[in-house]
């Protein structure tokens, strides 16, 4: 049984230890971390006490071996992880700038990380979320149709869609993925895009229309767009409410977004209303960029309603 499902890459990632060098000079590497935005979603979900399933794939090797063990260390259901013999676990190399951005090198379209297939129409009972991330459904053309397929069934069987576009430009390659994200727009209740990708969704230049038109999908109650460490806004059919970001000695943003989300939809599976679950998020992201790795922040109910009672924020 699981209350939240994920289905999408795994990965290690290998990260520079310094900003501002490239991915093809000559220069030190850190890792590997366990990382995916899928698994570091349903990492936190899972850290903050909901029960959680992910569908994927690693191969049987080290890497592989970093992943599941973090998983399922923290109570992530892997029984649904493929762990092949013949091909290697998904890698990604990372490099920071000091502007704040990001340079990536993924090796995964041929990797257990996209050979995941949809799972039997028993085999995942009572799911409350089954969230989907963009990066995801850019990996491989085959995979996107596998989590469209489940998209489905999940929907079908009365669970909640929630979807982080979470564009990566460098696997932004095949404009199929266009028809791919517009099916999972309308299926979407819950909406969780940074700015960049909220227009890009919607092929819109500005954020109010944008906002608008995402509401003219008849299933969306929830859309919060994330704006890093100057917070994020929730929007309802009954209005906007701002929340501001914690305050924290930021070593790396990466998954901080994806830690977001994680604690945000584990606090409606919890019964948080929407105001207390964007708060969690917010603490689980600050949590996660305090710490250097994807998903190392020390991310618990405690951590997190610590930091909610007792940090300023921005």
């Amino acid at each position: 049984m699981a209350d939240i499902l994920i289905m999408g890459e795994m990965l290690v990632e290998i990260m520079r230890t310094q900003d501002d060098v490239q991915l093809y000079d000559q220069g030190l590497f850190r890792g590997p971390f366990p990382s995916g935005a899928p698994a570091i979603f349903i990492d936190t979900a899972a850290r903050i006490g909901c029960k959680t399933a992910i569908i994927g794939g690693v191969g049987k090797d080290d890497f592989g071996k970093c992943l599941l063990e973090r998983l399922k260390k923290d109570g992530v259901d892997c029984s649904h992880v493929i762990e092949s013999e013949k091909t290697a676990t998904g890698v990604a190399f990372v490099t920071y700038f000091s502007n704040g951005s990001r340079k990536f090198i993924f090796h995964m379209g041929n990797t257990p990380a996209v050979e995941a297939r949809a799972p039997k129409e028993n085999e995942f009972k009572n799911v409350k979320f089954m969230h989907i991330m963009g990066c995801s459904l850019m990996a491989n053309t085959n995979f996107a149709q596998e989590i469209l397929k489940t998209m489905r069934m999940m929907a079908r069987k009365g669970a909640k869609i929630s979807f982080d576009p979470n564009i990566r430009k460098e696997l932004y390659t095949d404009d199929s993925i266009h028809n791919v994200v517009k099916e999972v727009m309308r299926y979407t209740n819950v909406l969780l895009p940074g700015v960049e990708e909220l227009l890009m969704t919607t092929g819109e230049s500005n954020i109010e229309i944008a906002i608008k038109k995402c509401f003219e999908n008849p299933k969306l109650e929830i859309l919060i767009l994330k704006n890093g460490s100057k917070g994020s806004e929730i929007y309802t059919r009954n209005g906007v409410k701002k929340i501001d970001a914690y305050k924290v000695e930021q070593l790396d943003a990466t998954g901080a977004g994806d830690c977001f989300d994680g604690a945000f939809i584990a606090g409606l599976v919890q019964g948080k209303d929407v105001e207390e679950a964007a708060r969690m998020g917010a603490a689980a992201g600050a949590l996660n960029a305090a710490a250097f790795g994807p998903m190392e922040g020390k991310i618990s109910p405690e951590t997190l309603l610590d930091m909610i009672e007792s940090s300023h924020v921005n």
